[in-house]
Parts: structure tokens; C-alpha cells; sequence
């Protein structure tokens, strides 16, 4: 799921995502929070079926890129400093330093972006190319730090922006994702 949000966050989905998506089958869960969760999946792929490639791209670009100011922004800073580049970032990037990891050089978004922090959250769980899975306390600890403080506001705005669509349903099915993430974080 991790590496699914940090996909649809860094860039709108292309024809391929969009139709590996209408194509998906239904969340096995339990319990009233996992068909929500199950619901949310379903409402995303049903969506994902209908949606156009370039109205996808456009989406993306109003809510997210914009001319001057997008309409919503994706960087942790925003949400808990008010501004872009500030100690949240510098606080990510210690903690990714102590982590062993980082940003690639002329890569994609900063550190504290939501498609970032969701691609971290996949590399601490699944490991990758010489990096080690962590352990669920590292995890937990990432995430208490630097998803949980801001995501529930940025997934609102999103939902709450009269242009989203497609996104609106992204947004319901994280914010929903991750309180189940949440929940299973204090199970010791």
C-alpha cells in the first residue's frame, strides 16, 4: 500500500497504474475498520476504471503542481511550520542520515513530501537494494514522527478541494490506511 500512495503522490498515474488499478481485485480484511479500508479500495479502483489518462495528469497538476500555488501542498514543513523547507525537513533528513538513508541526488521531491515519507515507510518495512527491513519499532517511530503529526490535515484538504476527483478517493483511502497503521502500531 505504501509503495502504491507514494506512487500516486509523486506523479499522477499513467494508462498502465490506471488500469492495473481498475483491474484490481478486492481487499480481503476483518472488522469494521478494515471494510472501510476495503471500501475506500474499491471506490479508488471503480474510479480508476473510469478515469482518462490526461484528465488524471490534469488533476494532478491543478491540485498539486499548479501555476504560482498549487491547491494543496504535500510537504510535511507546510503542515506543521507553515512553510516549505523548514525544521520538519531538517528533522526528516537527520533521522533518514541516522537510517542510512537519503534522497538521491537530482531526484524527485524533498524528503518531507508525502510521496517521499510514503516510500520510506515502504523501504523500512520491505527493505531494498542493500537495505535491510527494520524493525517495527523503527517503523513506528518514523511514522509517529513524520506521517501521523500532518497527514489526517493534508488528506482533508485534498478531499475538501472542489477539483479533486480521482484524488479525493487517494485521499479517503490514506487517511483511512494509515489510522489503520496507526491502530496496529500499539499492539505490542
Amino acid at each position: 500500500m505504501y509503495a502504491l500512495l507514494a506512487r500516486l503522490y509523486l506523479d499522477a498515474p499513467d494508462g498502465a497504474l490506471l488500469c492495473a488499478l481498475g483491474a484490481a481485485g478486492a481487499l480481503q480484511t476483518e472488522g469494521e475498520r478494515g471494510e472501510q479500508l476495503a471500501q475506500a479500495w474499491r471506490n479508488l479502483c471503480l474510479a480508476a476504471r473510469a478515469m482518462d489518462e490526461d484528465a488524471a495528469r490534469q488533476e494532478y497538476q491543478e491540485l498539486f503542481v499548479g501555476v504560482g500555488k498549487s491547491e494543496v501542498n504535500l510537504h510535511a514543513s507546510y503542515y506543521l511550520a507553515g512553510f516549505m523547507m523548514e525544521k520538519p525537513l531538517a528533522e526528516v533528513r537527520e533521522s533518514l542520515a541516522r537510517l542510512g538513508l537519503g534522497r538521491r541526488s537530482g531526484s524527485g521531491p524533498v524528503e518531507d513530501h508525502l510521496a517521499a515519507l510514503c516510500e520510506t515507510m515502504r523501504v523500512l518495512i520491505a527493505g531494498a537494494v542493500g537495505v535491510l527491513p527494520q524493525s517495527v519499532a523503527v517503523q513506528k517511530s518514523f511514522f509517529e514522527q513524520y506521517v501521523s503529526p500532518w497527514h489526517v490535515r493534508c488528506c482533508t484538504a485534498i478531499v475538501q478541494t472542489p477539483i479533486a476527483n480521482f484524488y479525493r478517493l487517494v485521499a479517503q483511502l490514506t487517511t483511512i490506511f494509515m489510522s489503520l497503521e496507526a491502530e496496529a502500531f500499539t499492539i505490542e
